[in-house]
């Protein structure tokens, strides 16, 4: 089975339709665990949609600051796990030996982070230890642009089409122009895959592009974006408060319910031109 097909997969259901009730075949999104190995050590296990994989565990390393740049990655493969079961799922990456992670240190950070989900205090405090810096101050963006970006989205969301169950985070220029798309059955791998196919195409920081992602703009992704140099993060849905907070004090713009002719800015309305 192919990467492509093995994101989603078909299956028998009924239907109840007003009473009547048929058997029929249904796509479902996939999601299976990957494990992602620092040389032979493992250093992180991620449910997620198959496919980009690559990507993926660069743009998790990136985002989660593991590296800061394409170079310290030396070989980035998959290959098979132990098992059967968890066959194609491994992807083992090879670093410079100056950015080898302190593995200690990175387990109580994914387990804190998961147990308290990313309790606010630490995770600003967290952010402002990493010294990040504030995205492109000059890039701009028509209103009638970021009007016309979720159509795009839901237009290149092959599939979502036919599952209707995965999330999906998107790059598009100041011109509306789409320049890559990344669907996973998690909000933040989808982050990760296409910072991670930026990372590998050599165009961080990306600091004159845009982020959509399909769903909440919660801090994780409002964070991965500034790592990335992200001058602007959009969402269908709402922002959580901390992403607000997040986005203001770094000089982020931040917008939500992007839907139809309406959005709401809640930081950095100067780059939004109307």
């Amino acid at each position: 089975m192919s990467r492509k097909s093995r994101s989603a997969s078909l299956t028998q259901v009924s239907e109840w339709n007003d009473g009547n009730v048929r058997r029929k075949e249904d796509f479902l999104a996939a999601e299976e665990p990957l494990e992602i190995r620092i040389g032979e050590s493992p250093l992180s296990v991620t449910m997620r949609t198959p496919g980009h994989d690559l990507e993926l565990a660069a743009g998790f390393l990136f985002t989660e600051g593991l590296i800061q740049r394409r170079e310290q990655i030396f070989a980035l493969e998959s290959i098979s796990a132990d098992t059967k079961a968890n066959r194609d799922n491994v992807v083992r990456v090879e670093l410079d030996p100056a950015a080898a992670p302190d593995f200690e240190k990175m387990r109580r950070h994914f387990f804190a982070a998961s147990s308290c989900g990313m309790c606010g205090k630490a995770s600003i405090e967290s952010v402002r230890v990493r010294a990040l810096q504030s995205p492109n101050p000059d890039f701009q963006l028509g209103a009638d642009v970021l009007l016309a970006l979720p159509g795009a989205l839901r237009s290149a969301q092959d599939v979502f089409q036919r599952t209707g169950g995965l999330h999906a985070a998107a790059l598009f220029d100041s011109r509306g122009t789409l320049q890559t798309l990344r669907e996973d059955i998690g909000r933040h791998n989808a982050v990760d895959k296409v910072i991670g196919w930026a990372l590998l195409e050599q165009r961080v920081p990306l600091s004159d592009l845009v982020l959509l992602v399909s769903g909440r703009g919660g801090f994780e992704i409002v964070q991965k974006a500034i790592v990335a140099g992200l001058p602007v993060v959009a969402s269908l849905s709402a922002p959580s408060s901390l992403a607000v907070q997040l986005a203001r004090e770094l000089r982020l713009t931040l917008v939500g319910f992007l839907r139809d002719r309406r959005f709401v800015i809640y930081a950095g309305e100067e780059r939004i031109l109307n």
